[in-house]
Parts: structure tokens; sequence; C-alpha cells
């Protein structure tokens, strides 16, 4: 086994991770200590990786198979697995979001490597919902444990129809290309460690029983307890990165304050479970198959 260090980067959320290769095949003892990293930090950071598409591949099956890149969008030329993350592909990416949870099963965890940053900004943020599900009130806790919300890749968008122009209009158009509406308990419980996270984001448009007006009430409360500065790593990239993230109790937003300037990180992810409530309930689908994405992981 490496002599991994671990270095907290913040108290709530975010490790610096020193000490192993991830270029080369790694041994059993060594995916568990970053396995065990992942589950106390929610997000990794490593420095001078020297990892291609394939070896980011590589390195990510060690914890799970791998999805497909995206279930609407194209992925690499040639690599099926693997998203361009790129801003010449637009910026929608700048909300909070966990990654595709409008698919019955989102990825349980997403790694992203930088390939072309800009000389400034076009940082990543990443939330913890765990830390932000342990500092709501007892009254707000005790609510969130019987919501559900329905997730979908259809929703509202920030811009206007007649603000966006040909290129934008086609990029939304490929990613609601198969709808899809899944409802996920508020309060997730992760299957490694127990903790209950708040499972929400972008893609959670409605609370079940509530009306669209009340559920943004509701969805805004719960999201500023996930937004707090305390619960938030700001990663400034580096050439050579990859930054490994649980998926299931995390958020995550690109920060669009780089101009027009081209930025570019590639992304791929690994299978993950049905998320489960507080009560052992499993998510459901109501409309798409994405069969063709992911498979279900045990």
């Amino acid at each position: 086994m490496s002599e991994i260090e671990i270095r907290k980067i913040t108290g709530n959320i975010g490790a610096q991770v020193s000490g192993v290769d991830i270029a080369k095949p790694l041994d059993e003892e060594t995916v568990t200590a970053v396995r065990e990293a992942l589950n106390a930090h929610k997000a990794l950071v490593f420095d001078e990786v020297n990892l291609d598409d394939e070896g980011q591949q590589a390195f990510i099956r060690h914890f799970g198979d791998l999805t497909a890149a995206h279930p609407t969008v194209p992925s690499v030329a040639g690599v099926p697995n693997v998203l361009p993350v790129d801003s010449e592909r637009g910026r929608a990416a700048n909300n909070w979001h966990t990654d595709v949870t409008f698919v019955l099963n989102p990825p349980q965890a997403s790694t992203l490597r930088s390939i072309k940053l800009p000389p400034y900004g076009g940082e990543t943020l990443i939330a913890n919902s765990a830390a932000a599900y342990r500092q709501l009130p007892q009254s707000l806790r005790q609510f969130a444990d019987t919501l559900w919300a329905e997730h979908t890749n259809d929703y509202d968008y920030a811009v206007p129809e007649e603000a966006v122009d040909e290129d934008q209009a086609a990029a939304r158009a490929q990613f609601t290309s198969i709808k899809y509406r899944t409802v996920h308990p508020v309060v997730r419980v992760h299957p490694l460690t127990g903790e209950r996270g708040l499972f929400i984001g972008g893609f959670a448009q409605r609370i079940v029983g509530l009306s669209v007006a009340e559920s943004r009430k509701v969805l805004d409360l719960f999201q500023s307890y996930v937004t707090r500065p305390e619960n938030i790593v700001r990663h400034r990239w580096s050439e050579n990165q990859l930054v490994l993230f649980d998926n299931r109790i995390t958020q995550h937003y690109a920060v669009d304050n780089y101009d027009h300037l081209p930025r570019r990180l590639n992304r791929v992810t690994i299978a993950g479970d049905v998320p489960v409530g507080i009560e052992g309930k499993e998510s459901y689908s109501i409309e798409g198959d994405a069969s063709h994405y992911t498979a279900v992981a045990a």
C-alpha cells in the first residue's frame, strides 16, 4: 500500500490526497483507503495525475462499473464513457446540482479531470449535503424526512427562450431528447456511511403533494442550507488535476466567471444504487428508461 496522506481543505468538505499514483493500478488496501477518505471528506483532489481518458476510466473503475457519458448528451468522440464538460457546448452547469438525479439510479461518484483551463476563474464549488441536513433545526429535519421530490431533465431554465441562440437551443433539445421524471426522497440515506443528506439540487422541480409554487419555496429553504459557505469547498483548477466527489451526498456548481474563454474538463462517473429514504423506501421512476446509460449498482 502507498503511503497516502490526506489533508483536509475545509472543516466540512474536501481533502487533498498525496502519496498515491492513480495512473497505476491500485492495490486493494489503497482502494479502501481512498474510499474511506471519500466517505469522510466527500470530495478528494489529486494533483499531477498524468492521466489520459483511458487512465481516468481505469482509476474510477476501481470503485464500480462505469456509466455511459450521459443519458442524452454525446460523449467524447470514440470514448463512450467520457463526457466533455466544455464551455463551447454551453455553461448550463452554473447551477447547483447533483449529477443526473433525473434517472432512477444516479451515479454514485464522479471524476472531473482538467483538460483546458482559463487563466482566471472557472472554479468548481462542491457542497456537503449531509452537513446541511445536520444543520437543519429539528422541526425542519423532521419535515424533510417525510418529503419526496420529482426530479426531471426538463427543468425551468434561468434564461428566457427569446434570449437563447441557435446553438443553445440545439443543446437544450439534445439534453431533453429523452424526458426523464423520477421521484427521490428529499432525505437520502448514504448506503456506506448511513449519513442522511439533502438529495435535491437543480433537477428537483417539485415536492410530491405540493403545488409548483409551494414546492419552490420548500426546496429553496432546504437548498439555502446546502449552499451555506461553511458547507462548500471552492476548488481552483490547476493543470493535470483530478477531483473525485461522492455524488450521493454532494452538490456542485461550475462558476461562470471566466468571460468567453475556453474551459474543458472531462467527466467519468460510476454506476450508483437506487436512492433510499429514511424508512427504507426506494426511489421510483415515472418516465424515461435509462438502462442504456447505467446499470444499477448493488
